[in-house]
């Protein structure tokens, strides 16, 4: 898959995005509690975290991995805990520094997304539990609130 290229135009170079391979880095899938936990009422309390990273593995080639942690409880239990590290490698040919901070920080964890929510929905099911879809994510708005918070803790450390 290939992101629109602009035109070599006054010897600037094509801009390309390609995604090599999409694959699952590291999974896990606990059910403490069960059988014991599907005889009682099902009453779910979800806590979720998403994180993001990425390095270079190559020339013009990055890994990003987006990490999903769900934990459920119901009632005092721990019904599942399940840790899904979805990751890509891409190709990023011709741009700037100021465009890679973007891709890899919001448009490449868009890409994997679906791939982490599948699979999350998948581990859940197949331990016993009902479905569990993970909403939408705005990786766009996750990714200017990271950019916030390091020039708020920039501003901070710097010496008044």
């Amino acid at each position: 898959m290939a992101a629109p290229e602009e035109a070599a135009a006054g010897g600037q170079a094509q801009k390309q995005l390609a995604i090599q391979r999409i694959y699952v880095k590291d999974i896990s899938f606990e059910a403490p509690n069960a059988p014991n936990v599907f005889n009682r009422e099902w009453r779910p309390e979800v806590s979720m975290n998403l994180g993001t990273a990425s390095r270079a593995v190559g020339s013009n080639q990055h890994e990003v991995t987006l990490t999903a942690t769900v934990t459920v409880k119901s009632g005092e239990e721990t019904a599942f805990l399940v840790e899904v590290k979805q990751s890509g490698v891409f190709v990023l040919v011709g741009f700037s520094d100021a465009e890679m901070g973007p891709l890899l920080g919001s448009y490449c964890p868009n890409l994997l997304f679906p791939y982490l929510r599948e699979t999350v929905s998948d581990l859940v099911t197949r331990g016993g539990f009902p479905q569990f879809l993970i909403a939408p994510v705005n990786f766009e708005a996750l990714y200017a609130q990271h950019l916030r918070q390091q020039a708020s803790q920039a501003a901070s450390a710097a010496p008044n």
